[in-house]
């Protein structure tokens, strides 16, 4: 994909692979009966009560319950266009919910509706028997009104491309490139392209929860799920119930301060994924730690230079290594099969298996489709919400920065300035202050050695949000609730089902 500082995926880069899409089945209409006692728009605003008094339709969706929500378009413009956005239902299974839990597995970009067998797994049993669970796509993802930009083979060249930072003209290529493709999105897409940002997804999120029939949002978010559940305690503090922000990102941050943090917690991840594979049998990485890290920095540089062979008509170039090399340092689950893949590499020029944890990474099937529209919504979402520099000095600076504090990786975490230089639309920005003043308490998610969203990040969002906890996992990948121990799921289920937040520090 294009350049771009950030790596935000799904919790566990395994179920990418294994979970089912379902699509829906003919519809049998039910009756839709908010919670008892819910408000309606409570706004004072009578061109949003059409949003936030709307009555959601729920057909039969497989096994689960599916409906549409209508939102403004321009949130400064609400009597504008609209859009939909596709809700998918697991109702309580006690028969009798306390009302409904909305989820977001981060990206940006990633589809909630298709995860939703991903949440069904991590999300315990006595939560699930008390909450109606509700997956949602943002604006912009893939079943609600999606960005679209190029076709599968142009993903699949962008994927692979190496960009040449070394000169100037590099640089200009790399930005001319992307605003093609950024141009392209706005071909295929439109108006919309310009309304992806947080905090209008932030404010959808408030007229799903009137819609759903509950006085207050509870909400589990992971990875960019946190900046959006952050996002939306900021602008409705007063509606905040029980919200888990998990493997947390600071909001505040700019792109280059998110750049040299993800590249710093991937080189530690990679770290000590090299120390737990030569503590065993069949490692190809040699000598001590450092001497490991230098043979994977010696891949990437090979393959930058001789793309290896992959059995296929595509060829695993330094992108393509480093995206698979990725993929499977967001679980300690995954370690086997990234060993697998090195011993492949480094040992018989074969880089197939670290072509498959890429295309894992990009959702791409085997078939050369994409399963969902990650890519192109990672990209506008990140493009809106904030802009970096592009001058050559200034992306330089940012490099030498990133490359000191992770020399194995900091490579592919540089320049992503030049993502969106020429990007069609202009810029959202974030929010002033993300304090959330009045906000009841909210629990933060931080893991000690998460490689794509830094432990400093959650300690940063838990003083940010004036309400919040923080919650510690000691230990490796990328969040914590239902891949850690009991402890964070013991904590965080008493709070969801009772409202009662951990202590402020509690370390699991």
């Amino acid at each position: 994909m294009p350049p771009r500082p950030a790596l935000l995926r799904c919790a566990l880069v395994a179920l990418v692979v294994a979970l089912g899409l379902t699509g829906c089945v003919s519809p049998k209409h039910q009756a839709s009966a908010p919670t008892a006692g819910a408000s309606s728009s409570s706004t004072g605003d009578a061109a949003l009560a059409p949003f936030y008094d709307q009555v959601l339709e729920w057909t039969t969706c497989g096994s689960e319950q599916c409906a549409e929500a209508t939102v403004p378009l321009d949130w400064a413009d609400p009597g504008g266009d609209t859009i939909t956005l596709a809700l998918r239902r697991i109702p309580a299974s006690g028969g009798s919910p306390v009302g409904s839990l909305l989820v977001n597995p981060g990206g940006p970009g990633r589809s909630a509706i298709d995860s939703i067998g991903y949440f069904r797994q991590v999300v315990s049993r006595e939560v699930l028997a008390a909450y109606d669970l509700v997956a949602f796509d943002p604006r912009g993802v893939q079943h609600s009104s999606p960005v679209t930009c190029v076709d599968p083979a142009e993903l699949d060249e962008m994927a692979a491309w190496v960009p040449d930072w070394s000169t100037d003209a590099g640089m200009a290529e790399a930005i001319e490139r992307n605003g093609d493709f950024g141009r392209a999105c706005l071909e295929r897409s439109g108006e919309l392209l310009g309304h992806v940002d947080t905090p209008s997804a932030a404010r959808d999120m408030d007229v799903l929860r009137a819609v759903l029939g509950d006085e207050a949002l509870t909400y589990l978010g992971f990875s960019y799920g946190t900046e959006l559940g952050a996002t939306y305690a900021a602008l409705f503090p007063e509606r905040v119930g029980r919200l888990v922000l998990d493997g947390a990102l600071d909001p505040t941050l700019d792109s280059g301060e998110v750049a040299a943090g993800q590249a710093a917690g991937f080189e530690s991840a990679l770290r000590a994924y090299v120390a737990d594979c030569q503590a065993g049998a069949s490692c190809p990485l040699d000598g001590d730690v450092d001497a490991g890290l230098t043979q994977i920095a010696r891949l990437f540089d090979r393959t930058r230079a001789n793309p290896l062979p992959t059995g296929t008509d595509r060829e695993l170039t330094s992108s393509l290594a480093f995206s698979g090399v990725a993929a499977a340092l967001y679980a300690q689950t995954s370690w086997p099969l990234l060993t697998q893949a090195l011993t492949k590499a480094i040992d018989a020029a074969d880089g197939s298996v670290l072509l498959q944890l890429a295309d894992s990474y990009y959702g791409r099937g085997p078939d050369g489709t994409y399963a969902t529209n990650q890519n192109e919504a990672f990209s506008a979402i990140l493009c809106l919400d904030d802009r970096p520099s592009a001058e050559p000095e200034d992306m330089r600076a940012d490099a030498a920065e990133v490359q000191a504090v992770a020399p194995t990786v900091g490579h592919f975490f540089s320049y992503g300035g030049a993502s969106c230089a020429q990007w069609p639309v202009p810029a959202v920005g974030s929010l002033e202050s993300y304090e959330a003043p009045g906000a009841a308490p909210i629990v933060v998610v931080g893991t000690t050695n998460d490689p794509a969203t830094p432990y400093a990040w959650a300690q940063s969002l838990a003083k940010l949000l004036s309400s919040a906890v923080l919650l510690t996992f000691e230990g490796e990948g990328h969040t914590a609730y239902g891949r850690s121990n009991e402890c964070v799921k013991d904590a965080v289920d008493t709070y969801l089902l009772t409202g009662v937040a951990p202590a402020d520090g509690t370390t699991c």
